[in-house]
């Protein structure tokens, strides 16, 4: 079956993709945190704080091996490599290390992600159907399903909780979470709309991992987040777990997300935000 945005796959191929998306989400978050040098061996992509690590490289090769073992027809887009067209309407969306400079640095708060979506994530009106983020320093992992809700899993202990979207209301009372692009002048103006939002919120956390951020927000330990620039790897799988965890995912205007403008949370939080960001 060919699978697309108006014909989505049923609750037991989701699952089917939900539990992949975490294998090897999960092989790829050990190896990196594991196999990561005293010393990393850095290069430069579009700026010189844009840094890419061998890293990087090895685990989407891992992830897109994996992937195509499991799931030979499927398409895949990664941050690092050319994308693979596939024949069933599934697209897998990969962030080999989303956090690539606190990996560098070795902070603890990076994460892998992988997401299996329906139509071309390089068009507007895809969607994620099945995802897991997976921080292997902080032992966490979050998972979701279209119509099946989010977990998040203790990978020490094997435990598991459904998570669920925190329910404050008032903006001033809001810890928000956002992240800054690499280039110099989108960072400036990041930092422009970063002064009309700091006044209006409790407080602004910048973590440096834009899947980890998204989860954060679906597990209630943030608020909300906003941030221009994201890709669709960054993007997806924290997407779908924090939808699922019933919040909202938009874009400017009444847009899906896209590079414009991510702002996530709650409704009611999500549009006095948006309100904000995006004027």
């Amino acid at each position: 079956m060919t699978y697309a945005p108006d014909r989505l796959p049923d609750h037991v191929t989701l699952t089917e993709l939900r539990d992949l998306a975490l294998r090897v989400a999960s092989t790829a978050a050990t190896m990196v945190r594991d196999d990561r040098p005293t010393r990393l061996d850095t290069s430069t992509k579009s700026t010189d704080t844009d840094v890419v690590t061998v890293m990087d490289t090895r685990s989407e090769a891992l992830l897109r091996e994996a992937l195509r073992i499991a799931r030979p027809e499927d398409g895949f887009v990664g941050e690092e490599g050319a994308d693979l067209q596939g024949s069933t309407g599934i697209t897998w969306v990969v962030d080999p290390i989303d956090g690539t400079v606190n990996y560098l640095y070795d902070l603890p708060l990076y994460a892998v992600s992988v997401a299996a979506v329906v139509g071309s994530p390089r068009a507007p009106g895809w969607r994620p159907v099945a995802g897991a983020v997976v921080s292997p320093v902080l032992g966490t992992a979050w998972t979701a399903a279209l119509g099946l809700g989010a977990v998040r899993h203790d990978l020490t202990t094997g435990d598991t909780a459904v998570v669920s979207i925190g329910t404050e209301a008032q903006l001033s009372h809001a810890l928000v979470g956002t992240g800054f692009a690499y280039r110099s002048d989108t960072r400036l103006a990041q930092a422009c709309t970063l002064v009309d939002v700091l006044p209006r919120v409790r407080d602004i956390r910048r973590l440096g991992s834009a899947a980890t951020d998204l989860c954060l927000v679906a597990d209630g330990r943030l608020d909300a987040y906003f941030e221009s620039g994201l890709n669709p790897w960054d993007l997806a799988a924290g997407w779908l777990v924090l939808t699922e965890a019933g919040g909202v995912v938009v874009g400017p205007g009444a847009s899906e997300p896209n590079t414009l403008m991510v702002v996530a949370g709650n409704r009611t939080l999500v549009e006095q935000l948006r309100t904000l960001v995006t004027s």
